[in-house]
């Protein structure tokens, strides 16, 4: 499987919520067993992630990941570029990399 490239605005001081779902050749993926992280920095080589999406496997069976952002972490990212990857760990620790692009942080007036 190699990693699919997703591009999606952020709007700061919003909550942020998607719902994933993998699918393989033979359908849905069965994600029983694995784990799933989600970060964005400032550029691939940064040390400094700017933001850490909550990631939960919502329903195994379904091949579907919920990706979250609570709207006081979303207000605390500076307007401008980011880059992330989102990356599941089955139960032996094999790493895998589904997702990746870039975040585009859209400023917030209501404040």
């Amino acid at each position: 499987m190699s990693a699919g490239t997703y591009n999606f605005i952020l709007e700061q001081g919003a909550t942020f919520n998607r719902i994933l779902t993998l699918k393989e050749n033979s359908g849905v993926m069965n994600l029983t067993g694995y784990s799933v992280a989600s970060k964005m920095r400032s550029t691939h080589d940064s040390g400094t992630v700017v933001g850490t999406f909550t990631c939960t496997i919502s329903n195994a069976s379904a091949g579907q990941i919920t990706m979250n952002m609570t709207n006081s972490v979303t207000g605390a990212i500076e307007e401008g570029m980011y880059v992330y990857d989102v990356e599941i760990t089955s139960g032996t620790g094999t790493v895998t990399r589904i997702m990746e692009g870039q975040v585009t942080v859209n400023p917030e007036v209501t404040r």
